[in-house]
């Protein structure tokens, strides 16, 4: 009765009423988390060996190792011991707003908008890309697993695995009765074949929001088979989310969400899906930190940890130009931070930079219908 009753309450919401929801429950059960001022801590380090920064987190406990690696620490117990130097510039990060901060979106998603065709959406790969697609796309196929023994296996032998392969013990693992839950009801489970043999699983489910529907991957899993084969798994990879793509504009929908990763400007996640169409969104996003840059050094500091901001419902990039580095090398270091969806670039500059490198930067977004826009601050 009780599942009848909420079968029936259910059709009453719209899905995009019903995402909103579930958007304010994340928000709140987080704001009510971080409430908890009794699990807080302030405490001053060095996020690595080389950086001539201080960071004050204020925050709790738990969530300090996840600020160090949202800010470009890629080992978190490594660099634990050490030692702030007091002459240092420091960045203020803490888990409130306050005064002046960057409000630092934890994680984005990679969204391709499918308003254009397959061949379209391709034409921007790389090379290598789609010469692996044209050479290896016909040996796989994909088949929906419906029954609970093939949801199981695929939990076990491959979603579980590839997640704690990844991030090790620290892997946010996906329940197996939320697992199954998915693929009989709220989307689907995949497995890729590779001929006759299990190759790869897709998880995914349905999003509907302002009335535009997505096919949203949750995860992907392969066997050790696969992902302990480097070459093997970037196959494998591409040609999962190459099918994961065809099969959202084969069944119109509006966008294909690549799936979630950590808001880092420079992670080499966020650049994979972006070079595979993905716009950054903050779709899938729910908690945010607060980052105050330093008083003194900020083209330096963004130099070395580039951060995405939110303003408003506007995501926004904040780079450094500091002294030192050449325009060329400059150049390079932004080599792959050319994402949409973005409105603004901020540049934070050391002096006011020369025109050709401004052109070679702008040059990064050219490709996009709506190009962010640009806007240099200089600071000491």
């Amino acid at each position: 009765m009780k599942e009848y009753i909420a079968s029936k309450i259910r059709k009453l919401i719209s899905p995009s009423l019903r995402f909103e929801l579930r958007r304010t429950v994340s928000w709140l059960r987080d704001i009510l988390s971080r409430a908890c001022f009794w699990r807080w801590e302030i405490v001053k380090f060095k996020l690595r060996q080389e950086s001539s920064f201080n960071v004050l987190y204020i925050g709790r406990k738990t969530q300090r190792e996840f600020a160090k690696v949202l800010l470009g620490t890629d080992a978190p117990s490594a660099d634990s011991q050490l030692k702030p130097d007091p002459s240092n510039p420091t960045v203020l990060v803490s888990e409130i707003p306050t005064p002046g901060a960057l409000r630092v979106p934890q994680y984005l998603s990679a969204i391709v908008p499918l308003s254009r065709s397959l061949d379209e959406i391709t034409a921007r790969y790389n090379t290598e890309l789609r010469r692996n697609l044209r050479k290896n796309r016909l040996r796989y196929r994909m088949k929906q697993a419906l029954n609970d023994d093939e949801i199981e296996c695929a939990d076990q032998q491959m979603l579980q695995p590839y997640a704690k392969a990844r991030h090790g013990s620290a892997a946010a693992q996906i329940d197996t009765h939320e697992v199954r839950r998915v693929a009989k009801n709220a989307g689907r489970l995949d497995l890729v074949l590779l001929e006759n043999d299990v190759v790869a699983c897709h998880l995914g489910c349905v999003i509907t929001k302002g009335g535009k529907r997505y096919w949203s991957t949750i995860r992907f899993g392969y066997p050790e088979t696969v992902y302990s084969d480097a070459k093997k798994l970037r196959e494998v990879n591409s040609i999962t989310t190459f099918m994961a793509l065809e099969w959202a504009i084969e069944n119109g929908f509006d966008y294909y969400d690549i799936g979630i990763c950590l808001a880092r400007p420079d992670d080499g996640l966020l650049e994979w899906k972006r070079r595979r169409g993905g716009d950054v969104n903050t779709l899938g996003n729910n908690g945010y930190m607060f980052v105050r840059l330093p008083k003194v050094g900020s083209p330096t500091f963004l130099w070395e940890t580039p951060l995405f901001a939110v303003e408003g419902k506007e995501l926004t990039l904040h780079l450094g130009l500091p002294d030192g580095p050449s325009d060329e090398e400059i150049a390079s270091r932004y080599r792959e931070m050319g994402f949409g969806g973005l409105s603004k670039i901020y540049l934070h500059c050391a002096r006011p930079p020369q025109a050709p490198l401004l052109d070679t930067l702008r040059g990064r977004y050219s490709h996009l219908k709506s190009p962010p826009r640009m806007e240099c601050v200089i600071s000491a």
